[in-house]
């Protein structure tokens, strides 16, 4: 097994290093991930997950309390509110940083202060899976590293990208609008740096093996202290070539591979996650052979589903889901309509024309969103991604505005997301209802902070024990349906999916569970109108009962129809 492992990691080190030593390098990796040449291998194509999962997404500092670190908070909080209901959790950066909300790590290593310890990070660890961030294209232009980069000394000295000023990157793909070489100061004199993001996020430089090595540490670190799956930030951007578009160079699909196999040789229930915010083809070559990601994110299906609901019209979220290739076993997707970014553009490229990608801007634009934009090839701009509260995303529609339906839409939206192929991920935001905080967005000066609200503990809690609040609401009814949703195995993550065709105003699709002892048919109107759909058009088993596992109500008459009220959601099951 040890020799397996060497030769595969060699096969892969050739194409990133071929004038390399790739045995020597492959021992380096092994060595420092803490095997040996006889750790075994982990099995081949398997789940390490079920339809019991469901992540959420949060930072450390999401709620807080004046007198505690927020990690102790955040701990507390997830036990009495999720504990039974989530099953992981994804603790966004949490190490000390100098901008971008975290994901500009001054220290991979250290837990930042004023968030909490190694130790919280661990107690959370031990209560759900953890998520945690490898922010491996870039890092902070205030580390430790980047200042041995000016003194021109180890550790750091060759860690980061550099170019000529007069570099042709025309045809480099960034999703922002800033200079993308940034003139430093060093102990050589002026350099260029490489930062795809922001000039305090300074791209590393994986041309040289030693960064490698240091990320394969940097794993294992967090492997030790209880993290199992990782999301790897950015990634796509990992290696430059000259004259390319420096995004999903091949470089960087093998990279990926070298990190998967040393991940779950260590630890073979580990998940690898890419985190690839790019149109959706190009983000189904993350999976590889199912020998990179084990999971990707669903990227075009939060503007994609927000369009449905807003429009009234699923044509494009119901083509889109036909097209979407099942997910080898080993592999699968993760579903979320939100997160700490905002509403991603680029992944509706192909799926949206430009006029409907402008029509859902101005709709977002109306219910209080911002835009923000990337640089195109030349000097051109195109909108990169809408930063909006989701809650307030869904407040209404494209032709009538804000309406008395914002709360149904938005629950039909999560039962959508919960229902699909894959496992479903819910940002803290959106699991209590946060709306738009526009004293953050000013205070911060940046557009993605309107959807980085911080809680006050008390304030929260009141509000989420008061029955007439929209927060309660949320919360309560989302934690039943993920309650539900635990319970099948037609909602295993790699279970069966068929996309039904029930005209534009009703969306629909089966599931079906591996051992084939279980079908639904989830069943929603994404109108603010009364729906009929006929039982006859879902060709449902006459031999069968069937129940709606989200009312209870039992179907007697399959000649019948049933009526949808406003964006009402029907899991039709033939088991309770």
């Amino acid at each position: 097994m040890g020799q397996g492992l060497q030769s595969r990691l060699m096969g892969m080190l050739d194409v990133v290093y071929p004038d390399l030593d790739s045995g020597f390098l492959a021992d380096q990796l092994i060595q420092a991930m803490g095997l040996t040449a006889d750790t075994p291998a982990p099995p081949d194509h398997t789940n390490n997950w079920s339809e019991s999962d469901t992540l959420l997404i949060t930072y450390a500092d999401s709620i807080q309390r004046s007198d505690e670190k927020p990690l102790v908070t955040l701990r507390r909080f997830l036990h009495e509110q999720f504990g039974g209901t989530l099953s992981a959790v994804h603790i966004l950066p949490f190490f000390p940083y100098s901008s971008d909300d975290g994901f500009s790590v001054m220290d991979y290593l250290a837990v930042n202060e004023s968030h909490g310890s190694w130790r919280d990070i661990e107690a959370i660890a031990r209560e759900f899976r953890l998520m945690a961030d490898l922010v491996i294209n870039h890092m902070s232009a205030r580390s430790r590293w980047f200042e041995n980069f000016r003194k021109r000394v180890d550790p750091g000295q060759d860690y980061f990208y550099e170019a000529a000023p007069d570099t042709d990157t025309r045809l480099v793909v960034r999703p922002r609008t800033s200079p993308l070489l940034t003139p430093v100061q060093t102990e050589d004199g002026e350099r260029y740096v490489w930062c795809t993001f922001s000039e305090d996020q300074v791209d590393l430089n994986f041309r040289n093996p030693k960064v490698l090595l240091e990320f394969v540490g940097i794993i294992r670190y967090y492997l030790e202290r209880g993290v199992q799956w990782f999301r790897m930030d950015a990634v796509a951007f990992l290696w430059k070539e000259a004259g390319t578009s420096c995004i999903h160079l091949q470089q960087t699909h093998e990279l990926i591979k070298i990190l998967r196999v040393l991940i779950e040789h260590h630890t073979p229930d580990a998940v690898v996650i890419t985190e690839t915010n790019v149109p959706n083809r190009e983000n189904l070559t993350y999976f590889g052979n199912a020998n990179e990601a084990h999971v990707i994110y669903n990227f075009s299906l939060p503007p994609l589903l927000i369009n449905t609901l807003v429009t009234g019209n699923c044509r494009h979220l119901k083509t889109w889901l036909m097209s979407m290739p099942p997910a080898q076993i080993g592999t699968t997707y993760l579903n979320f309509i939100a997160s700490h970014d905002g509403i991603g553009m680029r992944p509706t490229d192909g799926l949206l024309t430009e006029d409907e990608k402008q029509t859902l801007i101005s709709t977002m634009e109306h219910f209080g969103g911002k835009v923000s934009y990337r640089q195109t090839s030349g000097d051109g701009q195109q909108a990169y991604e809408i930063n909006i509260a989701l809650y307030d995303a869904l407040k209404g529609t494209e032709d009538k505005g804000p309406d008395k339906w914002q709360l149904q839409r938005f629950i039909c939206a999560h039962a959508i997301m919960l229902a699909l192929e894959g496992i479903p991920a819910f940002y803290i935001h959106s699991m209590i209802g946060t709306e738009n905080d526009y004293d953050r967005m000013e205070h911060t000066g940046r557009l993605r902070s309107i959807n980085r609200a911080q809680w006050n503990i008390e304030d929260l809690e009141a509000r989420l024990a008061d029955p007439l609040s929209h927060h309660s609401k949320v919360c309560g009814e989302l934690k039943r349906l993920i309650g539900i949703r635990r319970k099948q195995p037609a909602f295993h993550p790699n279970a069966t999916q068929f996309t039904l065709h029930l005209g534009l105003q009703v969306f629909g699709f089966w599931r079906q569970s591996v051992r084939r002892d279980q079908s639904i048919f989830c069943i929603y109107n994404i109108t603010d109108e009364v729906r009929q759909v006929a039982l006859s058009d879902i060709n449902l088993i006459g031999t069968d009962c069937w129940v709606d596992l989200v009312s209870g109500l039992k179907i007697d008459d399959l000649s019948g129809e049933i009526t949808l009220k406003p964006y009402q959601s029907v899991w039709l099951s033939n088991r309770e």
